[in-house]
């Protein structure tokens, strides 16, 4: 079993920046691909970004191209998510997800560990 604690959320102004982190515990953390999803009231859980088990590769959705960072420490068993230039589109509920295979996934579906999610919220 792999327990996820994100942390990291908070309020932020058009422009900020925020940097999410997901603490993994229990089993091999370095073994898991590791993505980041958010959920927006009223919307579907669509994933932000995602990351291969070494980190040689990743995944960033359209919207946060360019804007949103993911990198992971093995060493440390967590995953980040740097947010830069936030936009009040980007203000959810977003979420850590640990895959038992090397290689992410762009479904939900796919992921078996879950945090409890952090809130983010970007005043315009």
């Amino acid at each position: 079993q792999v327990q996820l604690v994100e942390s990291g959320g908070g309020l932020v102004q058009n422009g900020g920046s925020l940097r999410l982190s997901c603490a993994a515990s229990g089993r091999t953390f370095s073994n898991y691909a590791m993505g980041w999803f958010r959920q927006a009231p009223g919307k579907e859980r669509d994933i932000v970004a995602a990351i291969n088990w070494n980190g040689g590769s990743t995944y960033y959705a359209d919207s946060v191209k360019g804007r949103f960072t993911i990198s992971r420490d093995n060493a440390k068993n967590t995953v980040y998510l740097q947010m830069n230039s936030l936009k009040p589109e980007d203000t959810a509920v977003y979420y850590c997800a640990g895959r038992s295979r090397y290689l992410y996934s762009l479904s939900l579906n796919e992921y078996d560990y879950w945090g409890q999610g952090t809130q983010v919220t970007v005043s315009s």
